[in-house]
This record gives structure tokens, sequence and C-alpha cells, in this order.
């Protein structure tokens, strides 16, 4: 079946909404789908305390800037409400409860299958996200543990953990932040650190430390990592010997880099130093409720909290698509090319000092301008 719109966005979250407000900007037709039954539906399911952790001046969506009352670090429920009011300014009407099935090419364009329908489009944006998929690591023994065992995303508040020796595997920034909100509220609280960690303050001097970051990805790569390395030295300190060891990649190369944001301390560098969260290394195998680690300790737990991130799992839509994916399974590039020509893919991109949400805001300019001259090829031959 032939769409007139011809452009398909999938994902109703902050990607889906900021292509979708900038597409109605320009005046061009699309559709949306979203598998939920709301807007911006996953950021109604974080945890309690979650407050964004880049400032609101670089975090809001296309022409439609945070209210004046919002604080710099906006919360959850401020930014889920956000997103609400933006869908209805630019009159954002998704396909709710509609699932993506496939996107294959075939001689119209892109057939798309939805549990609703098929359809062709000539343009499809992905905004299904970078954090779609749980991932849990292959720990040997795991399904015989008999305590609890949550990943992450389901985490919400410390409460069914208080009287429970916890352990967080994984310090990425959600695993450092759920540490710390276990540890704040009496939990007897572990976490279990496979790599070394950059971590960097989420102020300095009063300053948010991602205006800062912006400032010195304007600077030669050599000044910044320099510059990077110091700050983090003073605010942060030498963590080794509580079980942390910093890489040689400064915070802004290791961005640069490896598109791997350094964690932003809310306090869990405190808590780590008074002795209120312990620092394990690297989990080799579980039993039914102990944990042996490489070193040979052996150590017994009664709840894991798997802080191990997403995949974003492309290919159980796109066939083949595994050659424009990069190492952690991500597109390598926001516009598709050679036969993925006219898939985009938005929301993807943690390479930028901006953080996901700044991406998804230049990154929309960016397909929106594509788009705009596929457009203007077409109408030239209609």
């Amino acid at each position: 079946m032939d769409n007139s719109a011809k452009i398909l966005i999938v994902g109703a979250g902050p990607a889906g909404l900021a292509m979708a407000g900038r597409l109605t900007k320009a005046g061009i037709d699309f559709d949306i789908i979203e598998k939920e039954n709301t807007v911006g539906f996953m950021w109604s399911q974080h945890y309690d305390r979650l407050h964004l952790h880049t400032v609101k001046s670089m975090s809001a969506l296309a022409h439609y800037p945070f209210p004046e009352h919002y604080p710099t670090f906006v919360s959850k429920n401020d930014l889920f409400n956000y997103y609400q009011d933006y869908a209805k300014h630019f009159n954002i009407k998704p396909s709710f409860g509609e699932s993506l099935v496939s996107v294959t090419k075939n001689e119209k364009g892109w057939l798309v299958k939805t549990n609703k329908k098929a359809m062709v489009y000539q343009s499809v944006v992905f905004a299904t996200g970078i954090n779609r998929i749980p991932n849990y690591p292959k720990f040997q023994g795991l399904e015989n543990f008999e305590g609890t065992k949550i990943h992450s995303r389901e985490y919400k508040n410390p409460m069914p953990f208080i009287g429970k020796k916890t352990m967080v595997i994984g310090m990425g920034n959600t695993g450092a932040e759920i540490a710390l909100d276990l540890a704040q509220n009496k939990v007897e609280t572990y976490v279990s650190v496979r790599s070394e960690v950059n971590i960097v303050p989420l102020t300095l001097m009063g300053n948010p430390t991602q205006e800062t970051a912006q400032k010195l990805a304007k600077l030669p790569n050599s000044i910044a990592d320099t510059i990077s390395n110091v700050v983090q030295k003073i605010a942060i300190g030498n963590l080794e010997k509580y079980g942390i060891k910093t890489p040689k990649l400064s915070p802004s190369a290791q961005l640069r880099e490896t598109g791997k944001t350094p964690v932003i301390d809310l306090g869990t560098v405190a808590q780590i130093k008074q002795g209120k969260i312990k620092v394990f290394g690297v989990i080799q195998s579980i039993a039914s409720n102990t944990l042996r680690f490489n070193d040979g300790t052996i150590e017994g737990f009664d709840a894991l909290i798997f802080a191990t991130g997403y995949k974003s799992k492309l290919e159980e839509f796109v066939p083949n698509i595994t050659s424009f994916l990069d190492a952690y399974g991500n597109p390598k590039n926001e516009i598709g090319q050679n036969e993925f020509e006219g898939l985009f893919f938005l929301g993807f991109d943690n390479f930028k000092p901006g953080g996901i949400l700044g991406a998804i805001n230049e990154g929309s300019k960016e397909i929106l301008s594509k788009i705009k001259s596929k457009v203007s090829i077409n109408k030239t031959y209609e």
C-alpha cells in the first residue's frame, strides 16, 4: 500500500518528537508510530530521583524551550510533562500501540510492516533509542541466584532493598546514581566495577561541567584533554585505593573517541570515600546467594541490580543492517548511505559533549535538511 505522507517516524520519545516538531515546522507531512500509549513513555518509567545530568539550555527539543521556572537540571517528571506539552504544541498525534515489525527495501521505497499495517514509505526515521533492550552480562550461574535480581530499568527507589545487602553491577551514570540512592537511604550497598572509570563533577566552581565540556570541545584536542585531566584530578582525586582506576584517556578524549559518557558524580564518590559504598571488581560467577570475583573473593548478597546498559538492536527490524552498525551495535551515521539510503537514525549518537538530547537536537536538524532536499527533488519530477 502506498502512502502520501512518504515519511515515517518510529518512536515518540525525545528523538521522535524532535523530528516531528522540525517536520511540522517545515510543513512536511509524516506519520509517527509509538508502541506505548503516550509520548515520552520511557521517561515516566525511570527511577524516582532522576534528573537530567545535562543542563536544560542544552536539552530542549527544537523550537520549544523549557519553561523558565524549570531548574537547571530538569527532573524526570518535569521532562515527561515537557514532552506532553511539546506534542500538544506541534499537534503531534502518534499512532499509539503500533509496534514496528520490519523495514525492507523494495522497488517503490521502504516497505514498513507493523502490528497494524504494511505500507511503503520513501523515508523512515528510526527514533527507537539507544536504550531499547536491557543488556544482561552472561555470568556463569546467574540463573541459580535466589535473591532479588532486576535490571536498572526496573529500579524505582530504595524501598524494596532496605535490609538487603545489595550489589549494583556496573558503574556508569545509572549504576553510580542508583548506588548513591541506596546508600543515602541506609541500604548496605556495593558496586561491581568491571573496567576503568572516568568520573567528573556535576558542577565546577558553580558552573555545570557540561558547559565547560562544550567550551573545551572548541579547543585543540591536546589542550582540551590536558585541562580535562587537571579538572578531574582536582575535583575527584585518585580513587585507586578504593578500587576504582582512572583510564589513560581523559574524560573529553573518552567521549570523543569511544562515545562513552564519563560518570557525572552526584555524590557517589563521597559515599565511596566514607565507606558507605564498597567497591568490588569483576564478577566471575554467581551461585544461589553468593558472588565469586576474579580475585577469588566470595561474598554473599541478597539483591543484584544490573546497571549494565542497553542494546538498540536495530538488526531486529532491518535485514543485513549489521554492516552499517558500529562495534556497539549503533548506526555509524545518522543518515543511511548506499543500500540504506532513505533510512535515518536519530538518538544514537553518544559522541558529543552536549549529551544525547543535545545530539538529538543537532541530528534532527541534519536529517531535516536531507529530507527537504529529497522532497524538493521529488517535486521537481512530479
